[in-house]
């Protein structure tokens, strides 16, 4: 390319990019120029224009100055909310460490929210069982063990909230009992979580294996007792029952 065509090239294009900005610039200032006007509006009462001397000016400067804390708290939440909003979508894709990752986010703008440390807790626990190093049943490497740590914590913050919040006592019995083995713990949680769903043959079956791994015998066949009748589901009910008579070998 010729000097002067690569200088018209240049100036052209900077010229478009001039036209672009402004462009972008108009449509930011047009969606903020509601906030620029109220900030203009407390910048009257800083200390460059003096501070209010009328009862009236420092009612006016209060009330726009809380007006901006309360767009400031919306903007906050509504963050809040779409981060939660991508966790959702990345859990959707099983894309458990992403979901992690969107959900502290949201926790740091809605911490007192329940759900999100429940969310948390669930994909930190798909997360452990997808990390490289997971083996299996016995086998957890460091960075699975770091993920069932959280998963732990995030449960147990969310029933701290909420210690009616049955899906959390459900999901941390399922990790104490099948994965950390802590079966003890699983009791206590199914317990708190059968004050309210009496009717679960799942948190029986789940009551059934925890006095198992204790070697609680009678006691998990009671639960076997308990749960089958109410199963509908013929395989299910079959492999209950399976387990049931397995158990009674074993007594």
């Amino acid at each position: 390319m010729k000097k002067g065509a690569f200088k018209k090239w240049v100036c052209g294009f900077a010229g478009f990019a001039v036209i672009i900005g402004g462009i972008v610039f108009a449509i930011y200032y047009d969606k903020n120029r509601e906030r620029l006007e109220l900030a203009r509006e407390i910048a009257e009462y800083g200390p460059r224009k003096g501070v209010p001397r009328t009862i009236e000016d420092l009612k006016r400067a209060i009330a726009a100055y809380e007006k901006l804390q309360e767009q400031h708290v919306k903007d906050a939440a509504q963050t809040g909310v779409y981060w939660k909003i991508l966790a959702s979508r990345f859990q959707d894709k099983q894309m458990y460490f992403e979901a992690i990752d969107a959900l502290q986010r949201a926790i740091e703008i809605t911490p007192g929210d329940e759900t999100l440390h429940y969310l948390l807790g669930l994909n930190a626990a798909y997360a452990a069982k997808s990390a490289y190093d997971y083996q299996g049943e016995g086998a957890v490497g460091e960075r699975s063990r770091r993920y069932f740590d959280l998963a732990e914590k995030a449960y147990l913050r969310s029933i701290e909230l909420e210690p009616k919040y049955n899906q959390a006592c459900f999901a941390l019995a399922v990790l104490y009992i099948y994965e950390l083995e802590r079966p003890e713990e699983g009791i206590a949680q199914l317990t708190a979580y059968m004050e309210n769903r009496s009717g679960d043959s799942d948190a029986m079956f789940m009551m059934a294996r925890a006095f198992y791994m204790l070697g609680r015998y009678r006691e998990a066949v009671d639960w076997y007792d308990r749960g089958i009748p109410l199963v509908k589901d013929k395989g299910r009910k079959a492999e209950a029952e399976e387990n049931r008579r397995f158990i009674m070998g074993l007594m």
